[in-house]
């Protein structure tokens, strides 16, 4: 699956996840991203495509051309298209991964509990099915 975007995948039933898609959506100006649920079948096939453990990171996945990046890597690189100030959040690649992944994994663990979830993933209107694979 060749892609001149860059791939957001996300867990669709997480309501977290799914407000950080709605979020990015709206400040994607330069048409960077297109967007797909973990548990789609395009989910699937890149998450098997880049051998990534969906039970280790099962939040948020970037793919970038032959690139992946999981956490916060994957959240920090999508700040950085974003409209705004959001590319300042960049900033924080300087911080050790561990350091990084330890906070997101915190907020990932807890995401259901504060956040919710829901039945199935989520279904994007006309106006945005475009940008969903």
């Amino acid at each position: 699956m060749k892609s001149k975007h860059k791939i957001i995948l996300f867990d669709g039933v997480c309501n977290l996840c799914n407000g950080s898609v709605v979020f990015a959506i709206k400040r994607d100006k330069n048409d960077v991203f297109r967007f797909a649920a973990l548990q789609s079948e395009v989910g699937g096939e890149l998450t098997s495509k880049f051998n990534i453990d969906t039970s280790k990171t099962d939040s948020i996945i970037l793919i970038d051309g032959e690139n992946h990046y999981v956490k916060s890597s994957a959240a920090l690189r999508i700040a950085k298209h974003l409209s705004g100030g959001w590319p300042l959040m960049y900033g924080f690649i300087i911080i050790p991964k561990f350091i990084r992944n330890a906070v997101y994994d915190y907020i990932a663990k807890h995401r259901y509990k504060w956040y919710g979830k829901k039945e199935s993933c989520m279904i994007p209107t006309p106006e945005l099915q475009a940008k969903f694979l």
